[in-house]
């Protein structure tokens, strides 16, 4: 009964993280992350139902042969010789602990699934914050070299101005010229 509530501690427990990893998964921006982990956090749905499926397979085999010693013993009565029942009770006790052997074997793997799920939620979330500060550091250098191009465009914008300017000072210049040429060159009438 003991290994059995511990059983479905750790259950619990294995059930929570397997939905703490499809929350984080849903939340993750990029589609392939997100598709990852909600596959990743399905094969452990499908290692938890396979282990409580062992589970309660052994359950039901210990109950069983619990149930089948004690109807041999009820058929056998009393006229059964004190040996003969000491030896069921030793087979009795023999069963049960094999039985309890492989409940401690389902805990264990249970035990090592939850750790497992530990480590890989703990991977993934120190993933999810990485690709977080990355995500934030690309949309800085995005924003900056968005600055950078608006500041070349007004450069260049500047520059055609500038040469604009000076070649319409040029050709009021060479005006200028042509016409204190002219009015030198041709003689006063």
């Amino acid at each position: 009964m003991d290994l059995n509530s511990k059983v479905k501690e750790k259950i619990t427990e294995l059930r929570l993280r397997i939905q703490d990893l499809e929350q984080t998964g849903k939340e993750q921006d990029k589609e392939s992350e997100r598709l990852a982990m909600l596959s990743e956090a399905e094969g452990y749905r499908k290692r938890l139902l396979r282990d409580q499926t062992t589970w309660r397979k052994a359950n039901l085999a210990c109950r069983m042969a619990i149930d089948r010693r004690q109807q041999e013993e009820l058929f056998r009565g009393s006229d059964v010789p004190l040996r003969l029942r000491k030896m069921t009770k030793a087979s009795v006790a023999q069963t049960a602990g094999h039985m309890t052997e492989c409940l401690m074997s389902v805990t264990r793997m249970m035990s090592q699934q939850v750790k497992m799920s530990e480590e890989t939620i703990g991977t993934l979330a120190t993933s999810s914050r990485i690709l977080t500060e990355t995500n934030e550091e690309f949309k800085s250098v995005t924003g900056a070299l968005h600055l950078v191009t608006n500041l070349l465009t007004r450069c260049s914008q500047q520059d055609l101005i500038d040469g604009l300017q000076i070649l319409l000072a040029l050709l009021l210049f060479l005006a200028t010229v042509l016409y204190i040429l002219k009015k030198r060159l041709t003689p006063l009438s």
